[in-house]
């Protein structure tokens, strides 16, 4: 019997635009490869709206608040629909950017040193010894990300503003130069890592995520072997540590540049990574000769409850 698939798409957190891409691309490859889908942008009666269509399997492709925070997936195992990616605590827990250094610390996963504070505190005086970067507690896609370079600048007045949309408490920690690096996991085994350069040289933002061009991969990354491997072991670390299921994505900075101090952090796990065709997770999948259509199956036949 064919197997009715809900994709969950869309909903109203800041990253609502890339969730409806990655819904739309996962939605497409399951149908092709066989599956009955539908198609779900989430509003606030997703509860009831889930009821009556009474899915075999939700494949949760919302990104942000509610949808990659432990409260979509509660509301899942309340009325017990089988779902992909991780479960309530893991999804709560690398949400929570705070709450992930510590655990993934503890698990012996080196995190950049930093400290949560104010953001009117932050606007006022430096929190840190520049260079350092604030951020939101509970964002992704790098909203509300500062970088303050200099010291001679005065501290981001942006976070005193009205507009500020990100909570009160934020994330001060110390700035690594570098690499930026990613390695998926999917089950219980790290993939490949790739190298992401923003096209501009500059910062890995939002637009260098997302924009056509926006950024350029490595894939595989080139670095020393050792230090390839090492990093694949810290993202599994990490994937298991927090509680993670199915396919998550971990991010680091790695500052082996000339003069660098060869530092090498974990910055997050992302257990809702972008999920198109041209998304990290599904490119660094495709080099291990995994398909599109290959990934999103396997990660519908790894749904469950209780995850």
């Amino acid at each position: 019997m064919m197997k009715h698939v809900v994709v969950l798409m869309g909903g109203w957190s800041a990253e609502r635009e890339v969730s409806l891409k990655s819904g739309a691309a996962c939605a497409d490859a399951l149908e092709g490869e066989g599956y009955r889908v539908t198609r779900l942008d989430v509003t606030p009666d997703i509860a009831s709206t889930l009821a009556t269509l009474q899915p075999d399997i939700a494949f949760n492709a919302l990104h942000g608040p509610m949808g990659e925070d432990g409260r979509i997936q509660g509301l899942l195992e309340y009325l017990r629909i089988r779902y992909t990616h991780s479960g309530v605590l893991a999804s709560a827990l690398a949400m929570d950017k705070v709450k992930a250094k510590t655990v993934m610390a503890a698990a012996g996963v080196p995190v950049p040193v930093g400290k949560v504070v104010n953001r009117f505190a932050v606007a006022k005086t430096h929190v840190l010894q520049p260079p350092y970067v604030i951020k939101p507690i509970a964002e992704g896609s790098s909203f509300g990300v500062i970088i303050v370079r200099d010291e001679a600048r005065p501290p981001p007045q942006e976070l005193s503003g009205t507009d500020w949309s990100f909570g009160d408490e934020v994330l001060a920690e110390q700035y690594v130069a570098g690499r930026e690096l990613t390695c998926a996991v999917m089950g219980d085994t790290a993939l490949d890592i790739i190298e992401i350069k923003p096209a501009t040289g500059g910062f890995y933002d939002y637009d260098a995520k997302y924009a056509k061009g926006g950024s350029i991969h490595v894939l595989p990354a080139e670095i020393k072997p050792n230090i390839y491997q090492h990093i694949q072991q810290l993202a599994l670390t990490a994937h298991q540590s927090l509680g993670c299921r199915g396919v998550s994505r971990t991010d680091f900075r790695y500052d082996d540049g000339p003069g660098g101090t060869g530092l090498l952090v974990a910055l997050e796990v992302n257990t809702q990574p972008g999920m198109t065709e041209t998304s990290l997770v599904p490119e660094i999948a495709a080099h291990k000769g995994i398909s599109f259509g290959e990934l999103v199956r396997w990660m519908v036949e790894d749904a469950s409850l209780n995850r």
